[in-house]
């Protein structure tokens, strides 16, 4: 794990989110110079041995230019339309560019539905590898021509945080228009000051970000902290630079107070409760009294039929389901019966299971290992 800028010059897979403010113009469409620029800079990262996986905006933005639709909101539908139009124009840039260097690239387009199965996520995992392994670049996107709300990453932020898990990746990059977190807005503040490093993303630095201009395109900082959150709660450090700044990332990567760079801590969420905690839906309750609830928080126990009080929703084993306390949500965990099962468990000792159910799988309706705090330091421990 990158736990100072000196160990910057160890990350040996790197993905970087680049903003749409960088690849496209209002009015001319996508500026290839940029991307010509900026795949220099990432071809002479890869001949130092390092894999890059770029997390890319744009094609809604590039779709508008070509419909002609720039100055009025569109529709859900309209948005799917202009995504659908500007994602082969985007690639193509990519491709075009990529190519003077002889290299090829491979167009991964995902929704949050896809990664929060745990079979297409290691689909996606095993075709990242084998693509690193032929010397080819992914290019990966949000597939909004499909996209809806309940399946969306949000921004392409979160989107570039999450592919860092999936590819094992130890560091994200978030390319913008701006050199990293400051103080105060820059825009609005000649005093502000840019701060170098980050150990643990809190609500001081949120109140930094606050509601930043559109120039920060439609994830904005804030979302950029929350994605940086994300990828160093996985053992991922984050880092913001700009993406104006012609060798800004090969400056990152040697170490050099370049940007905000988000550290990751003594501790790190494992992948597989990290996948529970940011992509699963839940589809269940679990309501458990003061002393269950004491036994999971404090004590870091397995959830147990005797603390169960009530039970929502209708689920199978092996769904994600919450947890809740008197005092509200502790977690969500994998549960390890069914919904009903767990009606017919409930508050009694685990030794009763067989005796009620006729079998005995598990001792516990949740597992420690798959099962994540709400807190934040609690989920690190």
């Amino acid at each position: 794990m990158i736990k100072s800028r000196g160990a910057l010059s160890d990350a040996k897979r790197v993905v970087v989110k680049i903003g749409s403010s960088l690849l496209t113009d209002g009015e001319e469409g996508v500026r290839q110079d940029v991307i010509d620029r900026l795949v220099d800079e990432l071809v002479v990262i890869m001949q130092g041995g390092r894999d890059i996986v770029v997390v890319t905006s744009g094609s809604v933005s590039l779709g508008r230019v070509q419909l002609g639709w720039l100055k009025r909101e569109l529709t859900v539908h309209e948005k799917q339309a202009a995504a659908a139009v500007g994602q082969p124009i985007l690639m193509r840039a990519y491709s075009e560019s990529f190519a003077r260097h002889q290299r090829s690239v491979a167009q991964l387009l995902l929704t949050k539905d896809d990664l929060s199965h745990r079979r297409r996520y290691l689909n996606a995992s095993n075709t990242s590898e084998t693509l690193f392994s032929v010397g080819v670049v992914p290019i990966v996107n949000e597939n909004d021509t499909v996209v809806v709300k309940e399946i969306k990453f949000g921004d392409n932020d979160n989107l570039g945080a999450l592919v860092s898990l999936v590819v094992e990746g130890d560091l994200l990059v978030m390319m913008t228009d701006v050199d990293g977190l400051y103080d105060a807005n820059p825009f609005h503040h000649s005093d502000a000051q840019r701060i170098s490093e980050v150990t643990h993303v809190d609500e001081e630095h949120e109140a930094m970000a606050g509601d930043v201009d559109s120039c920060f395109g439609t994830g904005g900082m804030g979302s950029k902290l929350a994605a940086a959150r994300v990828a160093t709660k996985a053992g991922v450090a984050a880092a913001i630079i700009s993406g104006k700044k012609e060798g800004s990332l090969t400056r990152l990567l040697n170490g050099d107070d370049e940007g905000t760079l988000f550290l990751c801590g003594v501790d790190r969420q494992s992948r597989r409760k990290h996948w529970i905690a940011e992509l699963l839906p839940s589809v269940g309750t679990i309501h458990v009294d003061q002393g269950a609830s004491k036994a999971i928080v404090a004590q870091g126990c397995s959830l147990l039929p005797a603390g169960v009080v009530a039970v929502e929703g209708q689920f199978d084993k092996g769904g994600c389901v919450e947890i809740c306390g008197p005092a509200g949500m502790i977690g969500r965990g994998l549960s390890n019966f069914t919904a009903r099962e767990i009606r017919g468990i409930m508050g009694k000792s685990s030794h009763d299971i067989p005796l009620i159910l006729g079998y005995d799988d598990f001792d516990s309706l949740i597992h420690r290992d798959n099962l994540v705090l709400r807190d934040d330091k609690q989920q690190d421990g």
